[in-house]
Formats: C-alpha cells, sequence, structure tokens
C-alpha cells in the first residue's frame, strides 16, 4: 500500500534552512508586566537587593520572557485560524494536514537577559517528517532556536515541534 506525502515537495526542501529571525529589545517594565500577568513574584525580577545577593548584577528578566522579547506585534485579521502568525515558524503550508497543534518544547537557558539587552532569534526548521499515529498519519515539525544578546553570547536554546494533521 503507497502512503500519500503530507508534505509538499517545497516545504521538505526547506529543512536545514533559517525559518525566521527577530530581533527585539529587553525592557524592564515590559518584563516585569509579563512576570505580574503569569503570576510569577520571584524578587529577581523586581528587585535589585535580591538580584544582587545572587550574584546578578541587577534585576534580570524571567528566563522565559526572552521569547517575548523578540516576538512582534501581529494585527486580529492578520492571524491564521490557528490564532498564531506563522511569523516565527517560518510559515510552513501543509494543505493536506491543515490543524496544528504543539507537539512540545525543551529550552536550556545560559545566561540572564538585563535591561537594555538586544536579542536576536534565529529559529532553524532542523526536521520535517511525517509519522502514523494511532488515529492516522501527521506532520511533525521540529525547530532549533537560538536566542543571542547584543554581545554575540548564547543566552537561551529551545528545540519546539508542532503536529500538524488533515
Amino acid at each position: 500500500m503507497t502512503v500519500e506525502s503530507l508534505i509538499p515537495a517545497e516545504v521538505q526542501e526547506r529543512v536545514g534552512t533559517v525559518a525566521a529571525v527577530a530581533v527585539g529589545e529587553v525592557y524592564r517594565r515590559d518584563w516585569q508586566r509579563w512576570a505580574v500577568s503569569v503570576e510569577d513574584h520571584n524578587p529577581l525580577w523586581f528587585d535589585a537587593e535580591v538580584a544582587r545577593a545572587h550574584g546578578y548584577d541587577d534585576v534580570v528578566a524571567p528566563p522565559l520572557y526572552v521569547q517575548y522579547a523578540v516576538l512582534g506585534v501581529t494585527p486580529l485579521d492578520g492571524l491564521r485560524a490557528d490564532g498564531s502568525s506563522g511569523a516565527v515558524s517560518g510559515s510552513l503550508a501543509f494543505p493536506d494536514a491543515p490543524r496544528r497543534m504543539a507537539g512540545g518544547e525543551s529550552t536550556t537557558f545560559h545566561r540572564p537577559c538585563y535591561h537594555g539587552d538586544e536579542i536576536t532569534m534565529e529559529r532553524r526548521i532542523e526536521s520535517i517528517v511525517q509519522k502514523q499515529g494511532r488515529s492516522g498519519p501527521f506532520v511533525l515539525v521540529t525547530w532549533r532556536t537560538t536566542y543571542t544578546n547584543q554581545r554575540d553570547e548564547l543566552v537561551a536554546e529551545a528545540t519546539t515541534s508542532m503536529i500538524a494533521r488533515p
């Protein structure tokens, strides 16, 4: 039995290429608002004396905030049906597998971000494979993302995956 591919040839050819690059500045007030909104009241994000007592130069941004520092703003009418802009995923299209869901994310943090740091995100398409699940075929896309600061120091790296289903 022949299995039809859910992965268009032009999408498969993008494996190994850069899907997106974004640059953003880290602002103390923005990360503090973000931390309050997710109910993360760690004093390292708010109190310079506490941060210095823990070996930092000043208050630091919550590690997970780094990915939000580089995200742009998308008007509501620019969002896809799944609610995302597609900008950081490389706008990969799977016409025969239009339903999408997050597949997972693993992030390693290497150094803190301070107010005024400029972060550059580079997301590369690591793999695109078709698999067979209990409910049928699906596409698994994996990206590798690096975040570097203005001194070209690695701040964080992440592996993210997405599942596309018919």
